[in-house]
Formats: C-alpha cells, sequence, structure tokens
C-alpha cells in the first residue's frame, strides 16, 4: 500500500491490529502499532481497545490494564467498551479489588454505566457466592432505572438456585415475565438444575413442560448427564436415578455417559448389583459400553472386595476386543494385593507390561504398596531400587511408602537415608512423611529423636494428623 503512495489511517491501522489480536498474534500487532506511530498516525481508543480485549480474553488483565494505562497517560478519554472490556477480564480473574476500583474510576470519569456493565459486576459477585453485593448491584441498576435485560435476570436466577434459594429464584423468574421480559433456555436450565439437585422433580418437569410450551427446546440428555454426574459425585445417587428417570420420561435418550455416570455413582456407594442393573439396562437400550463403563465397574469391584467379578469383566473386556488401560490394570492390581494375592498381582503387572500398557507412577506405587503390605517388603525394596537407577521420577507418597518398609527391614539409619533422599529428589517431605519416622522412632523408645522430627515437621508448616497425635499421646 505505502508503495504505492498510499499512507494507512488509523482505520487500516486498527483493522489490521484487530485481526492479528483475534489470532493472538500479539507480538506482530505490537509491531505494527509501532510502525502506526513511526509513521506519525496515532492510535485511538479503538486501537487500544483491540488489544485489551485480546489480553482479557486469554486471562492476561494484568496487560490489558497497562494498555488501558497508556491510553490516558497519551490523552485519550477510554469509552464504555474499554471500561466494560477491563471490568470484564477483573471479573474473569477473580480480582474483585481491582474491578471495583475501576468501576469507581470509570463513574469519577463520567462514563455511565450501562446494563453489560452492571451484568459484569453481578456476574463476578453471584458467581463467588457474593449474593449480597450481587443484589445491592441489582438495586442500583434498578434505582438507577438501568433497564435490566435477561442477562441481568439470568446470572442473578442461576446464583441463587447454586445457593438453593429457589424461592427467591422462582420470585425473581416472576419478576422478569411481569417486567415483559421473556426467560430464556439459560434461565429454565438453571431452575431445572436447582430443583433437580434439591430433589424437586415434580416443579423440574412442570418447567420443563413450561419451556416446551413456550417453543423453547427442552434440557437435552447433555444437561441431564451433568446433574447426573454432580449428583453421584456428591453419594446422591437414588436422587440422580430419580434425574435419569425424569430424562427418559421427557423424551430424551440416555447416551453412554449417562448411563456410566450412574453406574459410577452405584460403585462408589458400594452398591454393585445396582451398578450391573444399569449395565444390562444400557445393553437392553442398545448402547454400546465403552472403556470407561468397564474400568468403572472393575474398580468398584476391586474396591468393594469383589475382585473376581473385577477379574470375569477385564477377561471379558479383551473378548470384546476393548483394550485394557493403565487405570483397568491399576483396578485390578489394587483388589489383587487388598485381597492378598500377591502372586496373581506379579503376574497381572507382568502382562501389563507384555501388553505394551504405560506403567505410571500411581501404577508403581500399587505395586509398592501391595508388595509392602503382603509382606514381600525386600521385593519392594529391589523395585525401589531399580526404578531409582532408572531415574523414573517417584513421588513422595513412594517415599513415604518405602521409608516405612526400610524402617522394618533395613534399620533407622537407612530410613532415615531415604527420608533425606526426598528433598535430593526435589520433593518436599509432607506430614506423612514426618508421621511415618516419628512413629517408627517412638516406637523404638526414641523419644528425643521423635521430638526433633516433631520440631522439623512444625517448622515446615506441616500440620500432625489427629492419628499421629493420639500416637504421640498413648506414648
Amino acid at each position: 500500500m505505502m508503495q504505492q503512495g498510499i499512507v494507512p489511517n488509523v482505520v487500516t491501522y486498527s483493522s489490521i491490529i484487530d485481526a492479528l489480536c483475534k489470532v493472538r498474534a500479539m507480538d506482530k500487532a505490537k509491531l505494527v502499532l509501532q510502525q502506526m506511530v513511526d509513521n506519525g498516525v496515532q492510535p485511538d481508543v479503538v486501537t487500544w481497545n483491540s488489544f485489551m480485549y485480546s489480553f482479557c480474553k486469554h486471562g492476561k488483565s494484568k496487560e490489558a490494564a497497562e494498555f488501558f494505562d497508556s491510553m490516558t497517560t497519551k490523552g485519550l478519554k477510554p469509552d464504555i467498551v474499554a471500561y466494560s472490556t477491563l471490568l470484564h477480564g477483573y471479573a474473569t480473574e477473580g480480582c474483585l479489588a481491582d474491578m471495583i476500583n475501576l468501576f469507581n474510576t470509570m463513574e469519577d470519569n463520567g462514563i455511565v454505566a450501562n446494563c453489560n456493565v452492571f451484568n459484569i459486576l453481578i456476574d463476578a459477585y453471584a458467581k463467588r457466592g457474593m449474593m449480597h453485593e450481587a443484589m445491592l448491584i441489582f438495586t442500583e441498576m434498578q434505582e438507577q432505572r438501568v433497564s435490566l435485560d435477561v442477562c441481568t435476570y439470568a446470572t442473578v436466577i442461576a446464583a441463587l438456585c447454586r445457593m438453593g434459594r429457589l424461592a427467591d429464584a422462582m420470585d425473581k423468574l416472576n419478576e422478569m415475565i411481569a417486567m415483559g421480559l421473556q426467560p430464556n433456555k439459560v434461565v429454565y436450565h438453571s431452575l431445572i438444575q436447582g430443583f433437580c439437585t434439591h430433589s424437586d422433580l415434580v416443579k423440574a418437569k412442570a418447567l420443563v413442560s413450561e419451556m416446551m410450551n413456550k417453543g423453547i427446546p427442552r434440557p437435552n440428555i447433555v444437561f441431564f448427564s451433568s446433574v447426573i454426574n454432580s449428583l453421584c459425585k456428591e453419594g446422591r445417587v437414588t436422587d440422580a436415578h430419580d434425574i435419569f428417570d425424569l430424562a427418559i420420561n421427557i423424551g430424551e435418550r440416555p447416551d453412554v455417559i449417562t448411563f456410566n455416570s450412574l453406574i459410577d455413582g452405584y460403585c462408589l456407594a458400594g452398591k454393585m448389583d445396582k451398578a450391573f442393573g444399569v449395565l444390562d439396562a444400557m445393553v437392553s437400550a442398545g448402547i454400546e459400553h465403552n472403556v470407561v463403563t468397564y474400568n468403572t465397574l472393575v474398580d468398584g469391584y476391586s474396591r468393594n472386595g469383589r475382585i473376581d467379578d473385577g477379574l470375569t469383566l477385564f477377561r471379558e473386556m479383551t473378548r470384546n476386543k476393548i483394550k485394557p488401560t493403565t487405570a483397568t490394570y491399576g483396578a485390578i492390581l489394587h483388589g489383587l494385593f487388598r485381597a492378598g494375592r500377591t502372586s496373581s498381582a506379579k503376574k497381572m503387572f507382568n502382562e501389563m507390561i507384555e501388553s505394551g500398557t504405560t506403567v505410571d507412577i500411581p501404577i508403581y506405587a500399587i505395586i509398592l504398596g501391595g508388595l509392602c503390605r503382603n509382606n514381600c517388603v525386600d521385593e519392594a525394596i529391589i523395585l525401589f531400587e531399580k526404578l531409582g537407577a532408572m531415574n523414573v521420577k517417584l513421588d513422595v507418597g513412594i517415599f513415604n511408602t518405602m521409608i516405612n518398609a526400610v524402617y522394618t527391614v533395613k534399620g533407622r539409619e537407612e530410613a532415615k537415608d531415604l527420608f533425606a533422599a526426598i528433598s535430593a529428589n526435589w520433593l518436599v517431605p509432607n506430614a506423612s512423611s514426618y508421621g511415618v519416622m516419628i512413629t517408627n522412632l517412638l516406637r523404638e523408645g526414641l523419644v528425643e529423636e521423635a521430638d526433633n522430627m516433631f520440631s522439623s515437621m512444625d517448622k515446615s508448616g506441616c500440620a500432625p494428623s489427629s492419628r499421629l497425635l493420639n500416637i504421640i499421646i498413648r506414648m
């Protein structure tokens, strides 16, 4: 362009900078900015806003603030877009003090906050459970006669639902409808999830019907799977199954993720027969189970002392040409060692290696811990030393296991050397590391050494467990 005698103006430069910022080519954008200034074209507010938006979008509000300050230093007056961009950046990163300071600066400079700005503030507080502050902003909007939009109500309703304040959330729903604002899918999803989570499926189903009558698509199976998974993780598998039935009731077809979540919930609750019943329902529904399904059940059987059932499923996996993963082998190994079947565990470990499956640190932790608990300490020490020679980066949990084993078999001095090796391997001793040493020292009657170790523990900032404190008191 310049070779043809055409000099780019501020609009041209700003457009190029904006395009570069959108593809995160920030260094190139800065070069264009410098070229722009060198050619005597002064950046305007739009130019700076492009930089700020990109930085904030990618979690770099500090860099965005530097551009904001540069803008004001050069005599430019930030507009509402500049303020809302940086406010959103601060809000997203949880910098609430910076957010409020900037908001106050905006008002001091005569920029009138619009609905979008207030929504940013409400959302920032609401997502952190600070509903008092969020509602103060909400009230301020009303007092300043700022038109509230669907987004404002959606934010407030979602926060109230998360807090279990469902009656208040319904009041806000009715309020927005009275104002002529039509609730959207986001609003209904928040309410339905809230009522599902608090076991009011009658109200949840009524809301589903209401949104469908208004022509709003009902929640899909992805939505219900998310709710089911959350409830299962909280140990509320019966409630989760009720939501599962509700989803089917309104015409949604559960997928493999939905079934897997419910199976996991029953496994976590130790209800393995129920978990297997869900698997049967999955097969009847024509949904193929995947490696996650098998891993979940194998792990459930292992943790609930039914390792033979876990092994049956493990063999079924291979027959169905589903390759066991590291997690599958980990569950089986854990179950075998827990059942005292050390020989079978060692054979399974060899099978794992031969299959080419990745052996990671948690697997080594299972093997070493299992060997130690089953009176195969010498084998554990040999494997531990072999791993050290291979420069495998072990974690502090493995060191703790081996310190206890080495103390028992080889004595105090070698255990102390191993304790020192934690720091030598760029790891930090934790409460368990100190606890293992202190417990063994006390068993030997070495109270002074144990006391010194306890003092070191205190200085390191590690809090002793209640178990360790009880041992110390009894000694």
